[in-house]
């Protein structure tokens, strides 16, 4: 660390001289322009950016389907702007896979093909992408999934099963574009003065944003375990219509939790959705009690599903645990 003396000149105007390794490091020199970003009680000093976009290059020859969306999802989540994937020849298989990734990021768009090369680009900006809104839609995603997946579960009905599935995809790109936007503030200030949201806000969001989309991950995985199950027996079901409940009322509670400005009741909010997560394991014993009478193939199955409900109860509750850190005092 090194210290600087504030001195005054010209009557009125507060001055510090730069660290010289810094500036060095950065090409700052005589006539350069920094940039200044409040934060609180910090004020934060970067090398002025330039507004070019920033562009990633990936030579995709050997890579399969999977490993290729992977790898454009990973670039777009890190922040390039224009993604540009380059092969000796690029087969039909990989334009496809290229395509699907594409589809499942918000604001990827293919600009330009050749036989060697495919250049896609994120045509928002940060400005235009709010965080908030985007943790509120997958809060209603998610929620909806497990409720839906439950339902299937207890009405035998596949095709609501496939529709969770399907609908897995909305969250994941929601998840994707929170990351981006995350990850853009942590390095760049200007990004955080964009989004409209202090950084720690973002990390709050960001690390709630992933819980979320956990949930959506395990209604999924309740959907796939419907499509093996006949009927439920109706105590079992019972069973499972209560811990949905609980699950769905500490998430819902934590998100408010999250979400409150008013940090009385956002502590408030996030205890009682603690409770709510600290009830669901005597209940998920009970109904443990009651499948384990059953045959041993839905019997296994139907216990998974007891664990991804209360699974997603616990992620309700580490939204919680958020929440109640966001509302503590502040040192």
């Amino acid at each position: 660390m090194e210290t600087r003396k504030v001195q005054v000149t010209g009557g009125s105007t507060y001055t510090v001289s730069l660290p010289k390794s810094w500036a060095t490091d950065n090409e700052i020199e005589a006539g350069s322009v920094v940039e200044f970003y409040p934060e609180d009680d910090s004020l934060l000093l970067t090398p002025q950016g330039d507004e070019e976009r920033t562009e990633g290059q990936l030579d995709i020859t050997d890579l399969a389907e999977a490993e290729l969306m992977r790898s454009v999802v990973t670039m777009y989540v890190s922040g390039f702007d224009i993604i540009t994937l380059t092969s000796t020849r690029i087969t039909a298989a990989q334009r496809r896979a290229i395509r699907q990734a594409a589809q499942r990021l918000v604001g990827l768009e293919v600009i330009g093909e050749t036989s060697e090369k495919v250049s896609l680009q994120d045509l928002l900006d940060s400005s235009e992408l709010s965080v908030s809104n985007a943790i509120t839609r997958m809060r209603l995603v998610s929620l909806s999934m497990l409720s839906d997946a439950v339902t299937a579960l207890i009405e035998n009905d596949d095709d609501l099963a496939t529709d969770v599935i399907e609908r897995d995809d909305d969250v994941d790109r929601l998840w994707y574009m929170v990351s981006r936007v995350f990850r853009s503030v942590l390095r760049n200030p200007n990004a955080a003065t964009e989004v409209g949201l202090p950084r720690e806000t973002c990390f709050d969001y960001h690390s709630s944003a992933r819980q979320l989309e956990r949930v959506g991950d395990h209604a999924t995985k309740i959907a796939e375990f419907v499509l093996e199950l006949d009927d439920v027996p109706e105590n079992a079901a019972d069973g499972m219509l209560d811990l949905r409940s609980e699950a769905s009322s500490a998430i819902e509670m934590a998100m408010e939790a999250l979400l409150e400005e008013d940090a009385t009741t956002a502590t408030e909010l996030g205890n009682e959705a603690r409770e709510h997560v600290q009830e669901i394991d005597s209940l998920a014993r009970q109904v443990d009690d009651i499948i384990r009478d059953l045959d041993p193939q839905p019997a296994q199955l139907l216990g998974l599903i007891v664990d991804s409900l209360s699974r997603s109860a616990d992620y309700g509750g580490n939204i919680a645990e958020t929440a109640l850190q966001n509302a503590a005092p502040k040192p």
